[in-house]
């Protein structure tokens, strides 16, 4: 009887599971619709409905289990029956690590933490990814010397059912970037072949073809952005080849793709060969998996306890008045706790900075923002937490940590990549070093503007530099939208001595900002104050905040890519070259090949 019973409830887990993974694919399949419609406010939709999606379907199959067998104490004999046969359900699965963590998910909706072990859960996977094959190809090869590079390219464009304003163009355009990229070509090697992933990757405004070139023993990842030009055409954008170049593009601090996969494990694999550097946990998060994302990334920490010895501290930098920040020197993030009290300027709750940060998961981080990672109920090693971190966090959070034995319990974390804060950088930098994080801030504080989000305290503090050098915003207890905010100029001073004096001679409602103070709290140091007002002055006139709110409201989206303006495609000079007799001699070689 028992045996039937664990059999049912494995069944109703995995019903659950496969009903939330229909939804997610059906959602992410019209992302093609969408994009093709130019139907950008349906894709921001799309793109936050989908983030929820996970936690509905766990809170509907826990309330399932309820209903159908009561479970109101946990009998660990049942359940790791259970667990044995949802093992044998996710034979020939094929998502079965993503049905594995949504089992997780319910057990722990359901059962209290001791019972947290891999006797109960999915700790460690117990069914392999490694060779899971789906219906379809995942990706498709292609060999330039059989049928010529402008043949093989045009099959790579034809994925879309809308068409392209200037097919011919576009490909011309393609061929001479990889002439550029790949002077190897010259030699005519027989080698030289392209593997495409088989659906693209759509984005906000834009779709990617992601491939890789093998020439030889050479492999080179590349990704075709596909623009729509809301004439009702689309338009290759550019082409950027390079593990650094795809890495920007899959960028912890950018929006999940809508990707419609039947076998994700075997996409992640494909990816993970061009970026090696990436994570596992990244790439599915990425995809949108975000909640497996979590898993993987849970492992791998554990992993990485066990083959270290250094001890988690105190993130260094200037102390945050919101959060408890610490970090392991040894692992390239960190983890961040509210504080139970916080400074008098901070009028704030906890719940408060909790929707502060949901706000930004659900948001387009347009390469600006860090994503971040939310756990509850986190068990660490207490002998691993520094004397002072363990002191720090009883006096600034006591009600976030339980002390359980040889384990400190957080009960509620986030988790983001470790950047260097801006402020300890610029004090280091050298001109060259200045000039680039001066630009990147401001154009970081431009970007995230004109995607309706207005960062609150724009103290360098509150960024970082990534590995790539780009500026990220990474304090989110402050920020509002855009809409909400009331752009106002100072008014002049009734008479000069009232702009001596400590306190405003005017009236401040609370959703006011004075752009024109921006400054004295940010350029104190010279060479700073030098490079802003050369390249980022408006951001101290009202003028211009109030030019974005009127972008805002009237529905205007506009672009930002995850590449330099100077990587795109120059498309005047295209028409230019459709209206000549030919392509250029370098063109015409390429796409007379076979290579």
């Amino acid at each position: 009887m028992a045996w039937e019973e664990a059999k049912q409830i494995a069944r109703t887990v995995l019903d659950g599971f496969e009903l939330h993974y229909w939804l997610f694919r059906e959602i992410s399949a019209g992302a093609r619709e969408r994009f093709e419609r130019a139907d950008w406010n349906a894709v921001q939709k799309a793109s936050r409905e989908r983030i929820d999606f996970y936690d509905h379907r766990v809170k509907d199959t826990t309330k399932k289990l309820h209903e159908i067998f009561g479970l109101p104490e946990l009998d660990e004999l049942l359940w790791q029956r259970v667990k044995v046969e949802y093992v044998r359900l996710l034979h020939q699965h094929r998502q079965p690590e993503l049905a594995e963590t949504f089992y997780n998910s319910v057990f722990c909706r359901l059962f209290h933490r001791r019972y947290y072990n891999n006797r109960n859960i999915f700790v460690w996977p117990a069914v392999s990814t490694e060779h899971i094959q789906s219906e379809a190809p995942i990706y498709n090869w292609y060999y330039p010397a059989r049928e010529g590079f402008y043949k093989v390219i045009g099959h790579i464009l034809d994925r879309f059912d809308l068409p392209f304003e200037d097919r011919r163009g576009d490909i011309r355009n393609l061929l001479k970037a990889i002439q550029e990229s790949f002077p190897s070509l010259a030699n005519r090697s027989e080698n030289f072949q392209l593997a495409v992933l088989s659906v693209p990757f759509y984005r906000n405004k834009a779709a990617y073809l992601i491939g890789k070139v093998v020439n030889g023993m050479d492999e080179t990842p590349f990704v075709i952005p596909v623009l729509h030009n809301e004439r009702g055409g689309l338009y290759v954008d550019t082409l950027l080849t390079g593990e650094r170049s795809l890495a920007n593009v899959f960028s912890f601090t950018r929006a999940y793709f809508m990707v419609d996969v039947e076998v994700p494990s075997a996409v992640v694999d494909f990816l993970r060969h061009l970026m090696p550097r990436k994570s596992k946990a990244e790439l599915y998060t990425a995809l949108g998996l975000q909640k497996h994302g979590k898993t993987d990334f849970y492992r791998d920490f554990l992993k990485h306890l066990r083959y270290s010895s250094d001890e988690l501290v105190v993130a260094p930098g200037i102390k945050g008045m919101v959060m408890c920040v610490f970090t392991l020197p040894s692992y390239p993030y960190v983890f961040k706790v509210i504080k139970d009290r916080f400074a008098p300027s901070k009028e704030l709750t906890r719940e408060t900075v909790k929707e502060k940060y949901l706000l930004v998961k659900h948001h387009d981080r347009l390469g600006r923002m860090a994503d971040s990672l939310e756990y509850s109920e986190a068990a660490f090693p207490l002998a691993r937490f520094s004397v002072a971190l363990v002191e720090e966090l009883q006096q600034e959070a006591p009600s976030s940590i339980e002390l359980e034995g040889d384990r400190i319990i957080i009960k509620h974390l986030y988790i983001e990549r470790r950047m260097m804060p801006l402020n300890l950088y610029l004090q280091s930098a050298n001109p060259e070093q200045l000039r680039h994080a001066i630009r990147e801030y401001g154009d970081a504080i431009k970007q995230l503007a004109s995607a309706n989000i207005f960062p609150g305290d724009m103290l360098f503090k509150n960024f970082g530099v990534t590995r790539q050098d780009r500026v990220v915003f990474y304090d989110y207890d402050e920020i509002s939208y855009m809409t909400e905010c009331n752009f106002r100029r100072i008014p002049e001073a009734p008479y000069p001595e009232l702009e001596m004096s400590g306190e405003p001679w005017y009236s401040v409602g609370p959703n006011d900002v004075f752009p024109e103070e921006f400054g004295v709290f940010l350029l104190g140091d010279p060479r700073v104050r030098k490079l802003f007002m050369e390249m980022h002055a408006d951001l101290l006139d009202p003028a211009y905040w109030k030019a974005k709110q009127a972008r805002i409201r009237a529905g205007y989206l506009e672009d930002v890519f995850p590449y330099p303006e100077s990587k795109r495609f120059r498309r005047e000079s295209l028409r230019a070259l459709r209206r000549g007799p030919r392509a250029d001699a370098t063109v015409a070689a390429v796409a007379r090949a076979p290579v």
